[in-house]
């Protein structure tokens, strides 16, 4: 491919910002990498600090949510090896219940327009966050198929007209071997007032047993692929957002935003509002926003991460993150 030209200059609209959320310290992990908490007994009563919903967004905007809501599993076991130290959880009636109940209240505390999810494994998983948050009329699941898979979905207060995947493609990792996205990078187009918005839900190889040409295979995909959707419809608006399972500065992450075409909207906050994970100790930011280049604009100082006092949010072991954007005119 010949070297991409510079980049035009990100557009950005003049709005009051945004009140912080308070960022509290997280103390779990995920894929079995982190520090479990001390104390895993439930906060209760009056001094557990239940976050404030956010601000409202500026009038026209579209708020825009990722969250990776941490192995929502539903109550049949599709790998025939379940619960104890399997990986597919498998939880009661009663517990899944309990599980849906937890994530649809902290979702809907981020009144965003769209959310993109991650770690769901089943149109049943979906289905029971979406039958518990009635303002989220329109869902989408990017199933691969695979048992006891934990897959990227998209729940939207507005119209989704068109769903594409992008699992089948073919990646290449540095080493020139071949592999594909570890979940579907999934591409959904929603209809907002009239105008066009895409969002890519993608959810990168895990630092588990890791692999981490994959996930630079990924990274280096997705930017073109992503590119490509914001030239094919230069009026919408386009982002990306997801657990990319890497931080700013990391290979997979530079190579994401290689060429400038995708803008890293959390860039424009300070690093200790924007981590959204903790590994041993260590505050990470691997769950992230972008904005394509092209037909919508990024509101100033808008990103932020929903956070529990206990760290995580909505009983995951990681942050929610947000931002709001406004469609072209």
């Amino acid at each position: 491919m010949p070297p991409a030209s510079p980049p035009a200059p990100w557009r950005f609209t003049r709005v009051r910002a945004l009140a912080l959320l308070g960022a509290f310290l997280s103390l779990s992990g995920c894929d079995g990498r982190g520090t479990p908490p001390e104390d895993d007994a439930p906060c209760v009563g009056s001094d557990c600090g239940e976050p404030k919903p956010p601000d409202t967004a500026v009038e026209g905007s579209v708020r825009i949510a990722a969250f990776n809501v941490q192995r929502f599993f539903d109550t049949v076991c599709d790998s025939g090896a379940c619960g104890g130290n399997n990986y597919e959880a498998l939880p009661t009636p009663s517990e899944f219940g309990m599980q849906a109940d937890r994530l649809a209240s902290a979702i809907s505390r981020l009144n965003a327009d769209v959310v993109l999810l991650a770690e769901v494994e089943t149109q049943a998983s979906l289905d029971a966050l979406t039958s518990r948050l009635p303002r989220f009329a329109y869902s989408e699941l990017g199933e691969t198929g695979a048992p006891a898979s934990v897959d990227v979905a998209v729940i939207s207060v507005h119209p989704i007209t068109q769903v594409r995947g992008h699992r089948d493609r073919v990646l290449q990792r540095p080493n020139g071997t071949q592999t594909y996205f570890s979940r579907e990078l999934l591409e959904v187009h929603v209809e907002v007032s009239g105008k066009e918005v895409i969002v890519f839900a993608a959810h990168f190889r895990s630092k588990s047993n890791d692999d981490p040409g994959r996930r630079f295979a990924e990274a280096e995909a997705t930017r073109e692929i992503v590119t490509a959707a914001a030239q094919a419809a230069p009026d919408a608006l386009v982002v990306l957002g997801g657990d990319l399972n890497d931080v700013p500065g990391s290979e997979p992450i530079v190579a994401l935003e290689r060429g400038g075409t995708l803008l890293r909207v959390a860039s424009d906050r300070p690093d200790d509002e924007t981590w959204t994970y903790t590994f041993y100790g260590e505050r990470q930011a691997i769950d992230h926003l972008y904005l394509a280049r092209g037909g919508g604009t990024y509101v100033p100082g808008s990103f932020r991460t929903a956070k529990d006092p206990r760290g995580g949010y909505g009983g995951s072991d990681h942050a929610a993150v947000y931002a709001d954007f406004m469609p072209a005119p």
